[in-house]
């Protein structure tokens, strides 16, 4: 049984180091970009590394910030790791120290998805507010405050933060390139990159906001078109993916016996550990295919 848990433990342990070395690449590649933009700007406040990325997680995921609740959810770890201790000893405690991290990190994680997905799409309506106040007569920077105001949640919180920038003195265009850095998504870079152009050489900010409405309508009418194509190719995916789990629950219901004969038997138990190394390598590899669709 140490055996197996062990086997068990490496794998989410390789699973996370791969992760984490993507994750590193791309944040080496985005920070090379930044220093070469910041070049001859004042340096920034040195900020808690340890807490600094816990905290951008949670407040680009609309949770506020981790410290807030902390002592609770510590608790609440340390109890699930006790009771895995209790029922199941230390293979038990060791799967309660990993798998609550990992599945409060998958929430996050989706749940910023859904949110900036969120705020993308008000994101047109927003840039629609701002053009015809443009045209009634009000300055770029009152149009857009007046279009945060005027947007919907999960938006209007969000942008909220480029609010309380323009209140401490911070010029509109840094503001909203704050704010498009901290969610890392390519239609607030553009809001972001239009602003500063205009601030720097001026224009025509209506007919530029106008066509930045234009491009990230077409975007996404572009993505749902792929959606709907790709929609068999998903569904491939989902069904290969959950096939073996439903066969294992399946056999589990109708004849335990079956699998537990496997399960007693050394050589079975490996083949058991193989079906499970191809299974999880298998969904991760059609994860990432269904990514770069």
């Amino acid at each position: 049984m140490s055996g197996t848990f062990l086997l068990l433990i490496c794998i989410i342990l390789v699973a996370l180091s791969f992760s984490l070395f993507q994750s590193g690449v791309r944040r080496a590649s985005s920070e090379r970009v930044l220093e070469r933009l910041a070049e001859g700007q004042p340096a920034k406040a040195p900020t808690r590394a340890a807490w600094a990325g816990l905290e951008r997680m949670f407040q680009r995921a609309g949770l506020g910030k981790p410290t807030e609740r902390l002592g609770l959810w510590l608790f609440g770890w340390a109890l699930g790791a006790l009771l895995g201790l209790l029922v199941a000893q230390w293979p038990g405690l060791l799967l309660m120290l990993v798998l609550p991290p990992l599945i409060a990190r998958a929430y996050i994680a989706w749940r910023y998805q859904h949110r900036v997905r969120r705020m993308i799409e008000q994101l047109p309506s927003l840039l629609d507010y701002t053009v015809r106040s443009l045209k009634s007569g009000r300055t770029l920077a009152d149009a857009v405050l007046g279009g945060i105001d005027a947007a919907d949640e999960p938006l209007k919180q969000a942008m909220g933060r480029i609010q309380r920038n323009v209140q401490l003195g911070v010029s509109l265009p840094d503001s909203v390139h704050d704010f498009a850095e901290f969610y890392e998504r390519d239609e607030f870079r553009l809001f972001a990159l239009g602003l500063k152009v205009n601030h720097r050489y001026g224009g025509n900010a209506s007919e530029l906001l106008e066509n930045l409405i234009k491009m990230i309508r077409e975007k996404e009418q572009g993505a749902r078109q792929l959606k709907a194509m790709t929609g068999e190719t998903r569904m491939t995916a989902y069904v290969l993916a959950g096939l073996p789990v439903c066969m294992v629950g399946y056999f589990m219901f109708a004849n335990p016996h079956y699998l537990m004969t496997m399960w007693n038997d050394e050589t079975g138990r490996w083949m058991l550990f193989g079906a499970l190394a191809m299974e999880l390598t298998g969904s991760f590899v059609m994860w990432r295919m269904l990514r770069s669709i």
